[in-house]
């Protein structure tokens, strides 16, 4: 099962990234359909979308792995990307 995972514009405060960033890129995954079922059941009880939750995710995963500065270190990687 093809999963797409969009992100919502109307999110709660506790959940809002930094209002720089760009939301212009997509992340496609295949997911088990029931891992989806039960992600999204949890996801509703903290009254989250699974695009917030995932978005959490990878932020946390990305400040643990690359530090507190992290944006300014991925800004320099998409920089050097479109050289």
């Amino acid at each position: 099962m093809l999963i797409k995972l969009i992100c919502l514009a109307a999110e709660p405060l506790a959940f809002r990234e930094n209002p720089m960033e760009k939301r212009t890129a997509r992340l496609t995954l295949l997911i088990d359909p029931r891992k989806k079922a039960a992600f999204e059941s949890l996801c509703a009880q903290e009254d989250v979308t699974p695009s917030q939750k995932v978005r959490q995710f990878i932020r946390e995963y990305l400040q643990s792995e690359m530090g507190p500065d992290w944006m300014e270190k991925a800004e320099a990687l998409v920089d050097k990307s479109q050289e």
